[in-house]
């Protein structure tokens, strides 16, 4: 839990002596931790998007429809609403340890589950299993996708919160970027499901292994900031009582919310909306990739920027804008080929931004589920013969009007984060008339020499 001072060795009082003398000190392993939650972060969205890409194939497989199939990337979405409240208290109870340990031991859990109907012979439901994975998974990733914010604030200086943030929180739409490249080059024909779903046990598993054994405490012997060292958390009953009277906080958890809401949409149904204009499960799987992985590419480039500038608020606002504009885009040029992964670049660099607040999140799952399940019932059968290449026997639909909202939507996110949400750096302002955190891993003499602020080595 990020408390008091006094959470540290340290006493309380040594606070101000240690600002002055530049005693604080970040730690090596650090970096340990940082992999161990990108690493399950990574893992986390793989599981969350495999079926996506190769959804008709999955079906047929299975002998499911289309709705079961949605309803293993919604179950996501659902589970986390109610899951991701616990999720916020277990951190700042049990601490970042524990929490990510457990999260990643249900997280090789689900993922072992879901490949059950096919390691056991005659298996009656296998949507039972691949639906109870998937939500023990769910499960896993609200414990994992509030770690990279609260890491950053008790591991990191200030000079690289932003970064070491930005590594963690990207880590997620990575998996993504991997589930849409790996699921349609594994799954070529039925026979392909169960490879398919063993090679992503595989980094649930190492994930699992490596915070067992890696991660040994929760906030390091010596604070690495003013900031980290004077944190202190609310009850979450009065934490909400407080937000709820923050008029730039809601603004910007439902605006930037609804953003990510609509992205996490767009990629579970990317392959279905493609397919019906007669493109296949791999161009469907190239498209989302290449929405990941200049929305990655751009988060590197912002996250070093903000590093540098500090700039957020105006980071957000252009990041969003021009998602909206790609938005937009893609629903005027979904069914042209030769554009659409040229539309699927911007849209990605332009949702790169990496912010991530609790309620945000929060907001972006329930905006998520709300997206999918209206932007389903909007489809309608075609009309006229078509180019699908959709399943057989199911009916190509028309998903012109739901692509459409979810670009209308898209913009008016955008428009009222612009004009509504304007607030000042208070915790940048607080540490920076405080005193400097540590820049490197070193022990200063002077800190050394006083019993105030006790130095201790930096030990890896």
């Amino acid at each position: 839990m990020a408390g008091p001072a006094g959470d540290w060795p340290e006493a309380a009082a040594a606070t101000s002596a240690r600002s002055a003398l530049g005693g604080y000190r970040a730690y090596a392993r650090r970096w340990v931790f940082l992999l161990v939650i990108s690493l399950l972060s990574c893992s986390n969205a793989t599981l969350w998007l495999s079926f996506a890409p190769v959804a008709d194939t999955i079906a047929q497989h299975f002998l499911l429809s289309t709705e079961q199939i949605n309803w293993l990337s919604l179950v996501y979405l659902v589970v986390s609403i109610p899951s991701g409240v616990v999720a916020i208290w277990v951190l700042d109870s049990v601490g970042l340890r524990w929490a990510t340990t457990l999260g990643a031991f249900l997280n090789f859990s689900g993922s072992v589950i879901r490949s059950m109907p096919c390691m056991a012979i005659g298996t009656q439901d296998p949507f039972v299993f691949l639906l109870g994975g998937q939500s023990l998974c769910a499960l896993a990733q609200t414990l994992v996708i509030f770690s990279p914010a609260k890491l950053a604030t008790l591991w990191f200086p200030e000079h690289q919160r932003a970064t070491a943030n930005m590594i963690g929180t990207m880590s997620n739409p990575l998996g993504i970027l991997a589930a849409n490249l790996l699921s349609p080059i594994l799954v070529k024909t039925e026979k392909d499901i169960p490879l398919m779903l063993g090679t992503y046990i595989l980094p649930a598993g190492l994930a699992f292994l490596l915070a067992t054994a890696c991660l040994w405490e929760s906030v390091p012997p010596t604070p690495p900031s003013v900031g980290a060292a004077q944190s202190t958390s609310l009850s979450f009953l009065a934490g909400l009582k407080l937000l709820a009277r923050n008029k730039a906080y809601i603004v910007l958890a439902v605006c930037f919310g609804g953003g990510i809401g609509i992205f996490s949409s767009f990629s579970a149904l990317l392959e279905q909306i493609l397919c019906v204009n007669g493109y296949s499960s791999e161009f469907a799987g190239l498209c989302g990739a290449l929405f990941i992985a200049f929305g990655v590419l751009g988060a590197v480039a912002l996250g070093l920027y903000v590093d540098r500038t500090k700039h957020f608020t105006e980071a957000i606002k252009i990041g969003l804008c021009l998602t909206s504009l790609a938005c937009v885009a893609f629903a005027v040029d979904a069914p042209r080929a030769a554009r659409v992964p040229t539309v699927c670049c911007p849209r990605g660099a332009g949702g790169s931004t990496g912010v991530g607040l609790r309620a945000s999140w929060l907001c972006r799952q329930a905006e998520g589920v709300l997206l999918m399940v209206l932007l389903t019932a909007l489809t309608v059968r075609h009309a006229e013969p078509s180019v699908s290449t959709c399943p057989d026997g199911q009916g190509p639909l028309d998903w012109k009007v739901p692509v459409l909202l979810m670009a209308s939507l898209c913009v008016l996110f955008s428009c009222l984060l612009v004009l509504f949400f304007h607030t000042p750096y208070r915790r940048l302002q607080a540490e920076a008339d405080a005193g400097p955190s540590v820049q490197e891993d070193a022990c200063p003499a002077t800190a050394a020499a006083l019993h105030h602020a006790p130095c201790l080595a930096a030990t890896p």
